[in-house]
């Protein structure tokens, strides 16, 4: 299988300053498409990036010790509850996803990951490393472990953004 890769910007042609950050939107919104691109083993599937989001907002959940329903996993991905409904019983019916009186209240129901789906998840994250490396391949080490500590540092930054769904949200910086 042969692969075309095509530079976007050099350091010659990169935006510098306000223009540099207004390319960020664009930049995320090409991100994971393209990054689904990179060959990978074993090879995503089409359903791969919708039960990639489900599995990991159920894991987060947990390593917080919060209980995740589909209401609050619709709220998470900013979908429509029949849209999230759809999404859980497709990894239900792939058994990576098993629903579960809560603990806290019996009359929710709450969403687990079973061994599939805790399987699945850790392929998934291989998959992306895979995907990470390959797409560095050609950037020097030093840049590679910089931009993966600057992504890890700007993802840890949205966990102080409120939840969704909620109200209290800061005002917006005035724009220069």
């Amino acid at each position: 299988m042969r692969y075309t890769v095509r530079v976007i910007n050099t350091d010659a042609s990169m935006p510098q300053g306000e223009a540099l950050l207004d390319a960020v939107g664009t930049a995320f919104a090409r991100l994971r498409r393209r990054t689904m691109q990179a060959p990978v083993d074993p090879p995503v599937g089409p359903k791969d990036l919708k039960r990639n989001l489900v599995l990991n907002i159920v894991d987060e959940a947990t390593e917080v010790d919060t209980e995740m329903t589909v209401g609050g996993l619709a709220d998470h991905l900013l979908v429509d509850p029949s849209v999230a409904s759809r999404m859980v019983s497709d990894c239900i019916s792939h058994g990576y996803l098993i629903r579960a009186a809560s603990q806290q209240d019996g009359r929710r129901t709450v969403l687990h990951l079973t061994e599939e789906g805790t399987a699945l998840l850790s392929r998934f994250r291989h998959q992306q490393r895979q995907a990470f490396e390959y797409i560095t391949r050609d950037w020097p080490e030093a840049e590679r472990l910089e931009f993966a500590r600057l992504l890890l540092k700007y993802s840890d930054s949205t966990a102080k953004l409120p939840a969704p769904g909620t109200s209290n949200r800061p005002p917006l910086p005035p724009v220069a």
